[in-house]
């Protein structure tokens, strides 16, 4: 009998790294697989992306409507109520063996507790990453002491998860998924990606994507602000956006993006690129902007450079191809200056992904062959030796 693993994903960004995986499990000959979407991927402001989870081939097995259209903190925690209940009946219905999650949003957090309360073993997948300006830096940490097995993307983040108390031995450095992306998707010559976006490059490209700091209330407008301020001064640029994430005052995000683009006509915003789009676009922009997980785990693999703005990303590993700024015009204008330069561009043609050359889904497929089904709820906490 297969062991059922039960995958869930809540945006854009989390299924692209995803993908592989629930591929790999879907070929197992000992896993089957169950997928729940929810969050973003049924909401239709930003893109109704499930659509591409069904058109990747997989069956959804169960839809969580969660969200609420509010752009505020208690709308965001009454939508993780929603979560909660919707999540619970889920598991009850689907028994999964094994649940699988990703990251640190708050969807994520809510399949975790669920999934906890409920008694199912939890894979959390990038655990131990640090992201010091985002509430997703308190969600992590807490899926991580509810989860038994833990497929982290770096060595510093395998330490980071034994020090919450967690057993080495369920502690496994796989590397990180987004890389293992590139290995597997046939990407867009530029033509066919000019003609899929409708939307022409020029000798100088920009990929935007800039979400709410969430530990920082009340400054997205303003930081978006200082971001579009910046681009605007870059006169040459040909710029694609990406729109925010479903976090606290991340709609009130989009209309100022809309304006901007009405106003540049070298620009233009999507509410999802699709992951095969998004990275055959890194392949042909000069620099990546905002700040994005993307351009710290996936721009360096294509060597381009990253202008990362503000503390959201905070704590991250870093390639020598990214640069860090204030969220403020002058700053991001002199970091796109940097970024656009033939000395750093050089720069960032021969730096090194720190997060891996890719096989992550593999590596993870491997150990949950083996462990899926096992007697595995009670934890001890695994102590350091102090010196």
């Amino acid at each position: 009998m297969k062991h059922r693993v039960c995958v869930v994903t809540g945006s854009r960004a989390e299924y692209g790294l995803l993908r592989w995986l629930m591929e790999a499990i879907e070929r197992s000959s000992t896993l089957s697989l169950q997928t729940i979407a929810t969050g973003m991927h049924l909401a239709p402001e930003f893109g109704l992306t499930y659509r591409e989870i069904e058109a990747d081939g997989f069956r959804i097995d169960r839809k969580i409507q969660m969200l609420l259209s509010g752009d505020t903190a208690s709308a965001t925690t009454k939508s993780m109520g929603v979560a909660l209940i919707g999540f619970a009946d889920a598991f009850l219905e689907l028994q999964p063996d094994l649940v699988v999650v990703l990251g640190d949003r708050f969807e994520t957090f809510c399949a975790a507790t669920s999934a906890f309360m409920a008694r199912i073993p939890i894979a959390h997948l990038h655990g131990g990453e640090t992201t010091e300006g985002a509430l997703d830096e308190g969600l992590r940490h807490a899926i991580t002491k509810m989860a038994q097995y833990h497929f982290v993307a770096a060595e510093p983040y395998r330490r980071r998860v034994i020090q919450l108390g967690e057993h080495p031995d369920r502690v496994f450095v796989v590397g990180g998924f987004g890389v293992d992306a590139m290995r597997h998707i046939a990407l867009l010559d530029r033509d066919e990606l000019e003609r899929s976006l409708e939307f022409t490059f020029g000798e100088t490209n920009l990929l935007a994507t800039f979400h709410p700091a969430t530990l920082e209330p009340d400054a997205a407008k303003e930081q978006m602000a200082a971001l579009l301020s910046a681009l605007g001064k870059v006169s040459e640029a040909h710029v694609l956006f990406t729109m925010p994430n479903a976090d606290p005052e991340g709609r009130a995000l989009i209309p100022m993006v809309d304006d901007f683009v009405r106003a540049h006509p070298n620009t233009k915003a999507f509410a999802s690129l699709g992951q095969r789009r998004y990275l055959s676009c890194l392949r042909f922009v000069d620099a990546v902007v905002g700040n994005s997980s993307s351009g710290l785990a996936e721009a360096p693999s294509f060597g381009i450079p990253t202008v990362n703005i503000g503390d959201r990303q905070r704590g991250r590993l870093r390639a020598t191809s990214v640069i860090d700024c204030e969220p403020d015009a002058a700053s991001i204008g002199t970091a796109l200056q940097q970024a656009l330069s033939p000395v750093f561009r050089d720069i960032a043609r021969h730096t090194t992904n720190p997060y891996g050359r890719g096989g992550a889904s593999e590596a993870a497929l491997a150990v949950l062959g083996e462990v899926a089904g096992e007697p595995v709820l009670k934890k001890t906490f695994f102590d350091l030796e102090v010196p």
